[in-house]
């Protein structure tokens, strides 16, 4: 009697864990003929926790999917496929994104409940996708010299910028605390919250905007050196950048709002600036020298007569293109109007304080535009368009239904 009790359990147990996995591959939602499962719903969503996509997850895994079943359809009447061998490349290429080899990346999905077939069904369809567009779309783009040359004369003259409203955290990290600093760092990168980001700020940062939470006002995102525009504005409200090392520290930018003013900022080609060094680093002392001679200079060609008979190496003055100053100097140059000045910077494992002074930033003629780069930019954003209206109209035009 008890052997026949068990079996009974033994098949329960095996038919409800059967039906439950049977369930997680029904359709949910089907769009047109085809079928998204709750399976891929869930799969879809833990990739986006991975990728850290901001928002709600739940409603972005299920727009995704039904975007990609639309895609796909289109893809399938056009009889595109990728081989094997491509397919592995543009993994192997995502992965690359974040640092990682393809093993490496995909041992992280599957840490996180992602399937290897997740990622290779998300890059496919997205590849095959571009290509597509390309393919159909590429001939029917014309951009032509007119075109380019009232780009470049609105990017000079007019039209709008792009602004970014940010938080901000600097982290000191002199070499003995460089690894500490560096986990806090990458603890507070996965904050979502712009209340938890600004009171890490405040316990944390050692710029004088910690006093306000790291907040600062709108720059365009034009002062900011070149690498670090592409990370901001990859962000979303919310999101926090990887940490970022710097001399002596680690910075954290956290992106509150993002607007297009009406003035146009051209990106400069050049920035003038001067950096004097004084002894004490952050300590008050250095910092009453810092303020001392704040309230003795107004220009940069002031600090000339500051350094007289002082050593040579005492007053640095450079003109560089934006790629070529040192990042933790161009970030805090992004804050400055010319002739401002900041001192939350140091050098000698601390012990020097970096009197910054911004002199000018020198914006390119419209000559001096690059045609080429302009035309493919041109030519990227009108495939943009005609790629999303297409989306919409197979969306509009689609039977999609919740089971």
């Amino acid at each position: 009697m008890r052997v026949f009790v068990l079996i009974c359990a033994l098949l329960t147990c095996s038919v409800g864990t059967s039906a439950a996995a049977q369930g997680a591959f029904q359709p949910v939602i089907t769009v047109n003929d085809a079928a998204i499962t709750a399976f891929e719903l869930d799969q879809r969503k833990r990739m986006l926790e991975v990728f850290r996509t901001p928002g709600d997850l739940d409603r972005a895994a299920r727009d995704a999917l039904i975007e990609d079943r639309l895609k796909q359809s289109v893809l399938n009447r056009a009889g595109l496929q990728m081989t094997d061998e491509s397919l592995r490349g543009a993994m192997a290429e995502f992965a690359g994104r974040a640092n990682l080899e393809l093993d490496q990346f995909l041992q992280v999905l599957a840490a996180n409940g992602v399937a290897e077939e997740t990622l290779r069904d998300f890059v496919r369809i997205g590849v095959t996708w571009r290509d597509y567009v390309r393919t159909t779309y590429g001939p029917r783009v014309t951009i032509t010299d007119t075109d380019v040359a009232r780009a470049i004369a609105q990017n000079q003259s007019g039209g709008s910028q792009i602004e970014v409203l940010m938080n901000e955290i600097i982290i000191a990290a002199p070499p003995p605390r460089a690894a500490q600093a560096m986990a806090t760092a990458t603890r507070i990168s996965a904050l979502r919250s712009t209340s938890a980001f600004e009171a890490q700020a405040r316990r944390v940062s050692a710029l004088p905007s910690r006093r306000v939470g790291g907040r600062m006002d709108w720059v365009p995102v034009t002062n900011y050196p070149p690498q670090l525009q592409a990370i901001l504005l990859g962000l979303k409200p919310g999101e926090v950048t990887n940490p970022l090392p710097i001399t002596n520290g680690v910075a954290l930018f956290q992106l509150r709002a993002i607007r297009e003013a009406k003035t146009a900022a051209v990106a400069p080609t050049e920035i003038d600036y001067a950096a004097f060094y004084l002894a004490g680093g952050l300590t008050d002392a250095g910092l009453r020298a810092a303020q001392t001679l704040a309230d003795r200079v107004d220009t940069c060609d002031d600090l000339y007569g500051e350094a007289k008979g002082l050593a040579p190496e005492v007053l640095d003055r450079q003109s560089l293109a934006p790629a070529n100053i040192p990042q933790d100097i161009a970030i805090e140059l992004a804050r400055l109007d010319p002739n401002e000045a900041s001192y939350n910077l140091t050098r000698s494992n601390g012990e020097t304080l970096v009197f910054l002074m911004l002199c000018e930033r020198t914006n390119p003629a419209s000559e001096g535009a690059d045609p080429d780069a302009v035309r493919n930019q041109l030519r990227s954003q009108r495939l943009a368009s005609l790629a999303t209206a297409l989306i919409e109209d197979l969306r509009a035009s689609a039977i999609i239904a919740t089971r």
